[in-house]
């Protein structure tokens, strides 16, 4: 069964050459694995003390909650992006609350970009997107190389969390591996 999953994820015809095989179904496998991988983290951070949560770590970012609340700007944004919203916000410039409320954003921001896909046209992957950086730079990108990206980000930064969590003594940790959800 897993192999039979692992061809869907294959460039197969026209490997190197732009997107193909990056199809709708490629990235709705992604969008689901990504909202099981995050409720798996979500499922930690209900264990974890709000001093845990807080408490200064080096890493990218200084704590468990501002790697989180980075997550969930992230896919909220690039979201925003896709949906072509003139002036997205960047959560983290602006966020003032607790980590419930950064937990249900980040949980929306997933769950809506699986909608955006299930609701994208195939033919969209190849076609441009047009969109401006934090840094006021404008940039395009194909939506397939977007879409890549965001959910290569998201398991990035849920690698380092793991880090983050057995730093402040959490040892409850289970796998978020590609490998386990297609197992599951």
């Amino acid at each position: 069964m897993f192999i039979n999953d692992l061809k869907h994820f294959s460039l197969s015809e026209g490997e190197g050459e732009g997107g193909r095989g990056m199809t709708q179904k490629y990235f709705l496998q992604l969008a689901e694995y990504n909202v099981w991988a995050n409720d798996i983290v979500f499922s930690w951070f209900d264990k974890i003390s709000d001093e845990q949560w807080n408490q200064y770590l080096v890493s990218s970012f200084e704590s468990i909650g501002a790697t989180a609340l980075h997550v969930a700007g992230s896919e909220s944004i690039w979201l925003d992006r896709l949906n072509k919203v003139d002036s997205p916000i960047w959560l983290p410039a602006v966020f003032k609350g607790n980590k419930n409320e950064i937990i249900n954003l980040w949980k929306k921001a997933s769950a809506d970009l699986k909608v955006f896909i299930e609701n994208l046209d195939e033919t969209k992957m190849e076609s441009i997107l047009r969109f401006t950086r934090l840094n006021g730079i404008t940039y395009e990108m194909p939506h397939y190389q977007v879409l890549a990206h965001v959910f290569n980000h998201s398991s990035y930064h849920r690698g380092q969390l793991v880090t983050l969590l057995r730093q402040v003594e959490f040892t409850g940790v289970s796998s978020t591996d590609l490998s386990g959800f297609f197992s599951k």
